[in-house]
């Protein structure tokens, strides 16, 4: 069961602190942050890369899990080591370079081998939040997928291997209230007016003989007029065809009595707004039909609102998802405006009242508090059930196993996913060739670079086989690349891949913006990156 998070209080110090970020994800999502703990295998650049960008955002606690010493080779890499901590424990190094970046976060190491861990202490990743695992091998992400879904603890996954990466997230399920799309509709009901906002369109006369009242009619009255005006010659309908948008935009034009009335111009832009179709989305419908909307005792918040906003389309919505009640700006009197706010304040306040009064009586039928699931967050619910989101990951192991084959020869026939799937495959291979052979192809051990992408290329197919796609054979220059990458960390792309995995973890732990689905691939010779959804 989901424990639902109560209204955040912070400090002005804390605000000031981290005053650019609160204005992208509020203090509910601040406040996530701060109480999240994350774990980090394998500190290497990837790693350290992705636990800065965490940490200077105010992350709750980290634990770094790393059980190398810092080498040589790692200052050419890693900004989180230095030249006084060769030989040093690695962990404990970068931790100690992290929490000098932020001391409100509280840090911890362990100086243990991730594989090793994965395989003798299980139970020791259910204390996290979420576990950030970088250059893990096929067989270590398997187990530890495995683990966490157990444990139910979210995990993301980020590999840097030369100038290729990808990036992975594998979580059961993610719900999200905010999903802040970029580009969404107003909530103006101009279709679907209720009562009240009819009752208020019709006090206001479009043919007024006051030129400067006439400039002041806001454009939603203007429209729900246009609609209404439009629907009694048209048997109720609406526009839908071209012809009949065309139609409708030229009837808004014939009521301007000059050229200067912006309040038209802005009604003439907005008439798609009254062509919008009725009701929810096809994408909501499909939440409130899910299986999870069938809610019991340990149900989660997130699926008990849903339950109550699927009574509520089905009854008081009549069709309709909660009014969000916020308005545009828009030319218009100051009269009139304040009073459409009034009448979209109070009809969403009406709406959120009616989906929190579901929300007990659902809460008390399944045995729960009925004042469990806050005034608060019924309110953010209500405002955003139009962009409601749920997020369901394969298992690492199924994708390995069993990928989609259509999805699979789309991405092997397409020039665009080519090189992605490509190095999708070869970041497989290459943890057989290493498993074989006790070594990545490449790395320098008085070997020869081209018999080990002779191996490589006898590996490889091998996988494409297993994926079922039998007979496809991936480009020699491309198994090459690999072999002369040699398993090497490349800051400039692990600074890269480590972004993007900080860049999940955040909308992972705040419940906000929609993760990616699917497995990012970065591909540093094209310059140019792909999601795979295998």
């Amino acid at each position: 069961m989901e424990r639902d998070e109560q209204e955040p209080t912070m400090s002005e110090p804390t605000k000031t602190k981290y005053d650019r970020q609160l204005r992208i994800w509020g203090e509910v999502g601040q406040a996530a942050l701060e109480n999240a703990s994350i774990c980090l295998l394998n500190c290497g650049p990837t790693g350290s890369e992705a636990l800065k960008n965490l940490v200077l955002g105010g992350i709750g606690s980290i634990t770094v899990v790393d059980g190398s010493r810092v080498e040589i080779g790692d200052l050419g890499n890693n900004f989180m080591v230095d030249k006084k901590s060769v030989g040093e424990s690695k962990a404990k190094t970068v931790c100690a370079f992290l929490q000098e970046l932020n001391d409100a976060v509280r840090a911890h190491f362990v100086e243990e081998n991730p594989d090793s861990l994965i395989l003798t202490d299980p139970s020791f990743f259910s204390q996290f939040t979420l576990v950030i695992a970088t250059q893990l091998v096929e067989d270590s992400m398997v187990k530890l997928d495995r683990i966490c879904r157990e444990a139910n603890v979210m995990l993301v996954f980020a590999r840097s291997y030369g100038l290729t990466g990808l990036v992975r997230i594998s979580v059961k399920e993610h719900t999200i209230i905010d999903s802040k799309p970029d580009h969404f509709l107003d909530d103006l009901r101009l279709n679907n007016p209720w009562p009240e906002l009819k009752r208020f369109v019709e006090t206001i006369d479009l043919k007024t003989p006051d030129p400067i009242a006439h400039k002041h009619i806001p454009y939603v009255v203007i429209l729900v007029k246009m609609a209404d005006e439009w629907a009694k010659t048209h048997s109720s309908h609406l526009p839908s065809t071209r012809e009949e948008k065309r139609e409708f935009k030229d009837l808004v034009k014939s009521k301007m009595v000059s050229m200067d009335e912006d309040n038209y111009k802005e009604a003439v832009e907005a008439t798609f707004k009254v062509f919008a179709p009725r009701g929810i989305s096809k994408e909501i419908q499909e939440i409130i039909d899910d299986r999870y909307a069938e809610v019991g005792s340990n149900s989660s918040a997130f699926w008990v609102m849903v339950a109550a906003l699927k009574e509520f389309i089905s009854n008081e919505g009549d069709g309709e998802a909660p009014l969000e009640g916020s308005m545009p700006d828009m030319t218009s009197s100051t009269e009139h405006y304040i009073n459409l706010q009034k009448i979209y304040h109070t009809k969403a306040e009406d709406d959120c009242l009616s989906i929190e009064q579901r929300v007990k009586d659902i809460l008390a039928k399944v045995g729960r508090d009925p004042s469990s699931i806050s005034k608060q967050t019924i309110k953010s619910f209500c405002k955003n059930a139009r962009k409601l989101k749920v997020c369901r990951y394969r298992m690492i192991e199924d994708e390995f196993s069993n990928p989609s084959v259509t999805e699979l020869q789309k991405c092997l026939a397409s020039q665009d996913y080519s090189s992605a799937i490509g190095f999708y495959i070869l970041l497989r291979a290459v943890d057989r060739f290493a498993a074989t052979y006790n070594k990545f192809p490449g790395q320098f051990d008085g070997g020869d670079i081209e018999e080990d992408a002779s191996r490589l290329r006898t590996i490889a197919p091998s996988v494409i086989n297993e994926m079922g796609c039998d007979g496809y054979e991936l480009p020699e220059e491309l198994c090459n690349e690999m072999c002369r990458f040699g398993a090497a960390e490349l800051h400039v792309v692990a600074a890269f891949i480590g972004g993007i995995a900080s860049q999940e973890v955040i909308k992972l732990i705040t419940k906000q913006f929609v993760p990616m689905l699917g497995t990012f691939v970065f591909n540093g010779i094209d310059h140019n990156s792909q999601s795979l959804t295998l």
